[in-house]
């Protein structure tokens, strides 16, 4: 999939990446747009799943059929729900949360997220963890902030604390795609019996589901009989 240049709203979110946000205005190009993060135009600019998705992963298939990937080592999760495809310029969207400390994106990522949950099959949200030294240098846990207002909006619980990262890692972006699975195995730790309960894992971005995978695994050791995986984004591998 190419990434379309917009190198006026680029320049207009580099002026604005550092600052916190203006009410009434877009994130992206700084145009108005009282009613919403985005203005009409970026919403329309904002890069969709396709149609044929893996219904393990949502990575981009043919037909809809599982991937190639999910076929040859079938995840520990049971399904991915994600809002969009981890593109330009989403991906400055999730900057600006990660990074930026706009907090107002959490609330725009969590109402993207609501109509494609199904309250009633879910027990409790689980958010994906950061290790304490990350969180301490980030300041909070943007899957946190995500999970506390989709919880908030589906009326699901939020098991605070059950599921861990016990070790640092390197971060999953400076890894190359083989070498990630293995950074993040054994890194998590589950406090909680969830026997029985089917639970919803939340974290902004999944690009090879390694770190999504590897909590499924873990919180499955400890009875959750299934786990959703949703996220904002989903990087295609096509």
């Amino acid at each position: 999939m190419s990434i379309l240049p917009y190198p006026d709203r680029l320049t207009a979110f580099a002026r604005r990446i550092g600052r916190t946000l203006l009410p009434g205005s877009c994130l992206l190009c700084g145009t108005d747009s009282p009613d919403d993060l985005l203005c009409l135009d970026c919403r329309a600019d904002l890069p969709s799943l396709p149609s044929a998705r893996c219904p393990l992963c949502t990575d981009q298939t043919t037909h809809g059929e599982r991937c190639g990937a999910c076929l040859k080592d079938p995840p520990h999760f049971d399904r991915t729900i994600a809002a969009f495809t981890y593109d330009f310029p989403l991906d400055r969207i999730v900057h600006a949360l990660k990074y930026g400390h706009q907090l107002a994106v959490a609330n725009w990522c969590a109402q993207q997220l609501a109509p494609r949950v199904d309250s009633a099959a879910l027990d409790c949200i689980i958010p994906l963890p950061l290790h304490p030294e990350r969180l301490r240098q980030r300041g909070f846990n943007q899957s946190g902030e995500i999970a506390k207002r989709l919880a908030r909006a589906s009326g699901l619980p939020i098991a605070h604390n059950s599921l861990l990262r016990m070790r640092a890692t390197t971060a999953q972006a400076d890894l190359p795609h083989k070498e990630r699975r293995n950074n993040v195995r054994g890194a998590f730790e589950c406090r909680t019996d969830f026997s029985g309960k089917r639970l919803l894992l939340i974290d902004d971005v999944m690009t090879t589901a390694a770190t999504a995978n590897e909590c499924a695994r873990v919180l499955k050791l400890h009875g959750a009989r299934a786990v959703t995986v949703a996220v904002v984004a989903r990087a295609l591998k096509h």
